[in-house]
């Protein structure tokens, strides 16, 4: 399943941050982008995972241009990553 992920990117100071804004909580950082990625693809599984453990269903997804115009992620980057969760719900 596809996952829009906003990052924030890093500074000499800080790591890069990513949020994915259609699961509330998921939330991961790296200090390469690189790193930022698999660490984000690590945060989505294991965020559905726990969601398919307690019975629950992911959240309603939003096109990535809706989640860009949200004043809260202003100068941050925009990707999709694509993570394996049907093993947790089905197709």
């Amino acid at each position: 399943m596809k996952f829009t992920i906003a990052i924030e990117p890093g500074t000499e100071n800080a790591a890069f941050g990513v949020v994915v804004p259609d699961l509330p909580g998921c939330f991961s950082a790296g200090d390469t982008s690189d790193q930022a990625f698999v660490n984000a693809h690590e945060a989505i599984d294991t965020f559905c995972r726990i969601v398919a453990e307690d019975g629950g269903d992911l959240p309603k997804t939003r096109q990535m241009c809706e989640w860009q115009k949200d004043s809260q992620f202003n100068g941050w980057k925009w990707a999709v990553i694509d993570v394996p969760v049907e093993k947790y719900f089905g197709q």
